[in-house]
């Protein structure tokens, strides 16, 4: 057993105590009992409610190097009742690979709080969107909507391989920045592996998408991160911007992904853009 491991299993026991001491008995439905010397419930107690053995379950509190599933842990976590912080530091203790579950992973459809959208819209006219793990765009300001075409509930996936939303899609990807991409959905897919939501996406875009189902068999891994990404529209021609890509507290695997135009005559062709589609959207009305 490495080193890491063999402090985490300690620290895994010590977690699991800590839990279960704060839980009665009759908050689950238990008898008080008696001579009970110690509060909250028993090892016996928890395994009972999560359904697994009494012995497996005080193995794993006192720190002994067995395997645990991602099944059982979920078994343990509702019986101790962690929110989903307690929930994600369970697993990394346990050394299994975290999935937030269909419940707590940020929806595509759902309406943004209202702070992170003033947010993304204080950022203008630098263009900013908010993705989830699968590159679901959770929302976005007015200047990436004119520097990329997207709106809100739009899957950069599902446009990049499968044309959704039509052949006029400005961002500029060659093949190593499509490998990245796939390889970053990837590196995502590992906290979610065997979950509905993410089996069915795979796919879809696997099915639907000969390129892709390529690149996927790859097994290409990395994380999301700083880069250069280009866009090119037929009204001011080609914008390079660098992406800077920010954690968002408080929902689940979220990323801000922010764009910084690399010249200031990129610059000017974005502020450009950004005028030319407002003054459309003005003349529409």
């Amino acid at each position: 057993m490495s080193v890491t491991a063999t402090r985490r299993r300690p620290e895994l026991g010590a977690f699991l105590r800590s839990r279960r001491a704060r839980i009665a008995p009759a908050d689950v439905g238990m008898p008080p009992g008696f001579r009970r010397r110690t509060p909250g419930l028993r090892r016996e107690e928890v395994a009972q409610l999560a359904g697994v053995g009494v012995t497996w379950y005080t193995w794993l509190e006192q720190g002994r190097p067995i395997n645990a599933s991602a099944q059982v842990l979920d078994a343990v976590a509702r019986t101790l009742r962690l929110d989903t912080a307690e929930r994600e530091h369970l697993y990394h203790l346990a050394e299994v690979p975290y999935h937030s579950g269909a419940d707590t992973e940020p929806d595509a459809c759902a309406r943004l709080a209202p702070d992170l959208q003033a947010m993304l819209d204080a950022l203008h006219p630098l263009p900013a969107v908010l993705f989830n793990a699968r590159f679901d765009a959770l929302g976005l300001n007015e200047a990436y909507a004119a520097l990329s075409g997207a709106s809100p509930g739009r899957n950069v996936l599902r446009t990049v391989f499968c044309g959704e939303g039509g052949d006029n899609c400005p961002v500029v990807l060659n093949g190593p920045e499509r490998r990245r991409l796939v390889a970053t959905l990837r590196w995502s897919y590992g906290n979610h592996v065997g979950e509905p939501v993410w089996e069915a996406f795979i796919e879809e875009l696997t099915r639907e998408s000969a390129e892709f189902a390529l690149l996927w068999t790859n097994g290409d891994v990395t994380p999301p991160g700083p880069r250069p990404k280009i866009f090119r529209h037929a009204l001011v021609g080609e914008i390079r911007t660098r992406l800077q890509s920010l954690a968002v507290g408080g929902l689940p695997e979220a990323r801000m992904d922010v764009f910084f135009p690399e010249e200031e005559r990129h610059r000017h062709r974005l502020d450009r853009l950004i005028e030319q589609k407002a003054a459309a959207r003005r003349a529409a009305v």
